[in-house]
């Protein structure tokens, strides 16, 4: 859930805006950060006071792109024991901007975000990010092992997981356990079909991954 409104100060495709410019266009969203120069130039962040350096103005961010402006994001958790994704999309036709400490991949529609939120948190999926990575780290790089096709809306397959994904997304936000497994299975099912796995495969994937899982949780407690 949205907690903020955010006063974003960078073009579309995650420019910032130059001071002049800044000034010339909007006047008193200027004035109104010149207030607070002395604070934001004090900012910790590395990436910010190298911004600093490069001569980039006062107020701008640092980690802002194309994909920052993105209708439909899948994100997750950076620090987490096992992936876990969700879809975020736009509030008031707005942009919802995730923390920074999640990890962001931009989607164009609805049905892409769903599809592929599907995909990784689809037993498969998730079975391929424990088999390498850091027991409590989902660094940003899973999708350079994770084999996801681009969305096709004419493909059976892909449309049924988008669905299947936003039904998921439903069930949980009406804590509806027994509804929710039940979409999870057929999130597997549809997993399998698309990355050309047998039944006794997936079963085999499902198995070990609620071991591995039990281990991870393990690990942490």
């Amino acid at each position: 859930e949205p907690s903020a409104l955010i006063l974003l100060v960078h073009e579309q495709n995650g420019s910032v805006i130059p001071e002049r410019d800044f000034q010339h266009r909007f006047p008193r969203t200027y004035g109104y950060l010149k207030r607070f120069e002395q604070v934001l130039r004090q900012r910790r962040d590395a990436m910010v006071q190298g911004m600093y350096r490069r001569g980039l103005p006062f107020y701008a961010y640092s980690a802002v792109g194309d994909y920052t402006f993105a209708p439909w994001k899948v994100v997750w958790r950076e620090q987490a024991s096992e992936l876990t994704t969700a879809v975020v999309g736009p509030r008031d036709a707005k942009p919802v901007i995730p923390d920074h400490k999640l990890m962001i991949v931009d989607c164009q529609s609805q049905d892409e975000a769903y599809y592929m939120c599907g995909l990784l948190n689809s037993a498969l999926g998730r079975f391929i990010v424990h088999s390498y990575a850091v027991a409590i780290q989902m660094d940003p790089h899973i999708l350079d092992h994770i084999r996801i096709p681009r969305f096709d809306p004419g493909n059976p397959v892909h449309r049924r997981l988008a669905e299947l994904s936003k039904g998921a997304h439903e069930a949980t936000n009406k804590a509806n356990d027994a509804q929710l497994r039940q979409i999870e299975e057929g999130i597997d099912e549809e997993a399998a079909k698309l990355w050309g796995l047998s039944e006794a495969e997936l079963r085999e994937i499902q198995a070990s991954l609620r071991e591995l899982e039990g281990e991870a949780a393990t690990e942490v407690d």
